[in-house]
């Protein structure tokens, strides 16, 4: 089983001392049997000296299963934790693409309903390896007793474990069957939550969701658990009765056709249902262990990237030029649809340059924006620095000199300085004041109290995170969209100039033509295609970048309109 060679590949060593415990106690077991047999049926004298065996074999018996049982379950949860690990690891070395075709609805299930799956195997593990070893000396010790009873004894339980096995099949398909159906109801999950306002203005469109979606996600989900746990259950009564049933088919062979005396029959009867409770739970235990395997093969269709320690690297030192040189990006097309080019893009840029980029929607700007900051890895062209061609192992060190806050930004609670230092208090207020946030945003001890702001207050923590860092560049895109006009004519007239002289490099995606004097240079993006607007183009593009982009011209109708 693959749960079983990842925990003995990474514990070999206490692996193999459970295995031996776990064999100690199989084996005290079928002497504590052995002893009743030869002992205590039938008992005349040395009474003291019988219990008091009796009971050092108990306690022998006690101490080896708890010892391997306690040690399986240290041994199986580290292994959990180390796994949780290492995903989250992976995710965070992922490439953004990856992530982005993965989707968030199947790494959240990993992350959630994958690792739970294991770790509820791990509990289970120990009945199973426990019983699985017991069953082998016991049944050693029957066929030592009696090859013919032995013989029809295996024969039995084989017909058992065939049944069985057939159940357990059904199980496992059904188990598979209801992980694909948890993913469909985690990205029903997420669009409930992500679309919330929109559901509850459209309640026809929540009604249709909560029916034609996540119903049926729910439904096909209660199916397969149901159908599941049924069969499951169904090789829990079959392996019961055949057990039982194997006991009186025993005495019948020993009492009716002569095959054994009837106190080596009565032993098979008392190992075999001794054995009646681990068999049982491993049974059990089985669809726990089928989710766990079925939950590993998940997380290996993920496809992530290895894991690999956060070692730190070089920085690139201060630069002055940096140069994007052919750069191609490509979105691969869906269903039949022609795909999207970006590039062959060219361009340079200085350190302390503040640097506006304009473009219709769908035109490139955010694709430009995510290779520049080294998001998104280019199929073609190359980056330098200072003229040196940015090289492969130096990509995470590049990353680094780009703060940004683009849309679908995140707002972390934790302030962070330069390389992860702690930030100092005062500059902190001194940036709350500057953003008009001082009287509103509570911080302390490294974090902020609370970031349940409006959209337009939460861009700004999200540019006063950016500023915290100390990063080289700063990539703005659409920052001033949510601001109300005041704070965009403050934003655009004294914090700009005030970053290009503490000498930042900013790019700022924006269509606020009212502010293109404040930029060194006006860029645009057409059909994936970069150009600098300069002369008469950038003079048109200030007093109409709607028209300049390609948007509809304004007309009488159309303002009378809007």
């Amino acid at each position: 089983m693959k749960l079983l060679n990842l925990l003995f590949r990474d514990n070999r060593l206490p692996f193999a001392g459970i295995i031996l415990l776990s064999l100690c106690s199989a084996l005290l077991s079928i002497g504590v049997i052995a002893f009743i047999n030869w002992r205590l049926i039938g008992l005349q004298g040395e009474l003291l000296s019988t219990l008091a065996t009796f009971l050092g074999l108990l306690v022998a018996l006690l101490i080896c299963a708890a010892a391997g049982q306690v040690a399986l379950h240290t041994i199986g949860h580290s292994f959990v934790y180390r796994l949780r690990r290492s995903l989250v690891r992976r995710v965070m070395n992922t490439d953004i693409e990856r992530l982005e075709h993965i989707g968030g609805a199947r790494i959240l299930a990993s992350l959630a309903s994958d690792i739970r799956n294991i770790t509820i195997a791990f509990v289970h593990l120990p009945e199973l390896v426990y019983g699985l070893i017991l069953s082998l000396a016991a049944f050693a010790y029957l066929a030592w007793l009696s090859p013919s009873l032995f013989g029809i004894t295996v024969s039995w339980l084989t017909l058992t474990l065939a049944v069985g096995w057939v159940l357990v099949g059904k199980v496992n398909r059904h188990i598979r069957l209801l992980r694909e159906a948890e993913d469909n109801l985690y990205q029903d999950y997420q669009a409930i939550i992500d679309g919330r306002k929109e559901l509850a203005l459209n309640r026809d469109r929540a009604r249709l969701l909560f029916d034609e979606e996540f119903d049926r996600d729910a439904r096909a989900y209660r199916d397969h658990v149901t159908r599941a746990d049924i069969y499951n259950g169904l090789a829990g009564n079959w392996a019961n009765c055949m057990v039982l049933g194997s006991i009186g088919l025993v005495f019948f062979c020993a009492n009716g056709l002569g095959w054994a005396a009837t106190p080596v029959a009565a032993t098979f009867a008392l190992t075999v249902l001794f054995l009646r409770a681990p068999l049982v739970a491993s049974v059990a235990a089985l669809p726990s262990l089928l989710a766990a395997r079925i939950s590993l093969d998940k997380l290996e269709s993920l496809e992530l990237a290895p894991e690999q320690a956060s070692d730190p690297f070089s920085p690139l030192g201060d630069w002055q030029s940096l140069q994007l040189s052919g750069l191609e990006y490509r979105y691969p097309g869906e269903g039949g649809e022609q795909g999207f080019d970006v590039g062959p893009i060219d361009l340079q840029l200085r350190r302390g340059e503040l640097v506006f980029l304009v473009g219709g929607n769908g035109s490139g700007k955010s694709t430009l924006a995510r290779l520049l900051t080294g998001l998104h890895r280019p199929a073609a062209g190359e980056i330098r620095l200072d003229g040196h061609v940015l090289a492969a192992e130096q990509w995470p060190a590049y990353r680094q000199l780009f703060a940004s806050v683009f849309t679908d930004f995140h707002l972390f609670a934790r302030l962070l300085g330069p390389q992860g230092s702690e930030v100092a208090e005062p500059f902190v207020a001194a940036w709350l004041d500057r953003l008009r946030l001082a009287h509103k945003v509570r911080f302390g001890r490294g974090r902020l109290a609370d970031t349940r702001f409006s959209q337009g207050q939460r861009k700004r923590l999200a540019l006063l995170l950016a500023m915290l860092e100390g990063r080289d560049i700063l990539v703005l895109d659409e920052w001033a969209a949510d601001q109300d006009p005041l704070f965009r004519r403050l934003f655009y007239r004294e914090l700009l100039p005030q970053l290009k002289a503490a000498g930042k490099t900013v790019i700022a995606i924006t269509h606020d033509d009212h502010y293109f004097d404040q930029a060194d240079r006006l860029l645009k993006m057409d059909g994936g295609r970069l150009s600098e607007l300069t002369g008469q183009a950038r003079e048109r593009a200030t007093q109409d970048a709607v028209r300049e982009i390609g948007g509809a011209p304004h007309s009488a109708a159309t303002a009378a309109v809007i």
